[in-house]
């Protein structure tokens, strides 16, 4: 599904405040610290609360091979000036019926400062940039009204609530469904409503800069 450029994990995108880039083993530590808050976990269907031991790696290393296989795009988001500090994912992927897919999650002292709308104008523009498909998906809980304020800013279409499956927990939960074709995508596009994002096989020489500069 995606291409070789991002395939590699060098491959980063820039936003006016943040890097999304490849999710490394280091980050494990504040994938189980941050997500496996309470809050952020029970706003998704598969992040265990609290997070066990060993599975922050697991969930890292499959989502590089997904990365890697071009079958997903999975990337954590970090400050500028903090390249190296996860803050939260983001990642578009496949759902069970096949259709592609928009999660993420974001550290909740963060929350509320546009900071995941700025991420996934850029992920939604690298897709529809570099592959083909045609649209992509989301659910959200439907008493999440911070995502749900996410998926309108970035011009997804309200289809409807549903239950889907969450098993981390411990069963079911109702969602409202979000929808964003590749035609109202091009319009946002040509209303000026966000800019593409920075990308490519190597890193801007700013990030760098910053990593060298955050050890």
């Amino acid at each position: 599904m995606f291409p070789d450029l991002s395939r590699d994990d060098v491959f980063t995108l820039e936003t006016a405040r943040l890097w999304l880039r490849w999710p490394r083993v280091a980050d494990a530590a504040a994938v189980q610290r941050l997500a496996g808050e309470k809050v952020v976990a029970e706003m998704t269907a598969n992040i265990p609360h609290p997070y066990p031991d060993g599975a922050a790696e697991t969930f890292i290393f499959n989502a590089r091979k997904a990365n890697a296989l071009g079958d997903a795009l999975s990337l954590a988001i970090a400050l500028k000036g903090k390249p190296n500090a996860l803050i939260g994912m983001i990642a578009a992927q496949p759902n069970d019926s096949g259709a592609l897919e928009l999660g993420f999650w974001l550290a909740e002292p963060l929350w509320g400062e546009g900071y995941m709308t700025e991420a996934a104008r850029s992920i939604i523009d690298t897709v529809f940039t570099l592959t083909d498909v045609r649209e992509i998906v989301s659910a959200v809980r439907v008493i999440n009204p911070a995502s749900r304020r996410v998926q309108e800013k970035c011009g997804f279409r309200h289809e409807g609530s549903a239950l889907r499956s969450a098993p981390a927990r411990g069963g079911a939960f109702a969602c409202d469904l979000f929808r964003l074709d590749r035609r109202t995508w091009e319009g946002l596009k040509a209303w000026g409503a966000y800019g593409l994002p920075i990308m490519g096989l190597k890193p801007p020489a700013l990030f760098h800069r910053e990593m060298e500069a955050a050890g």
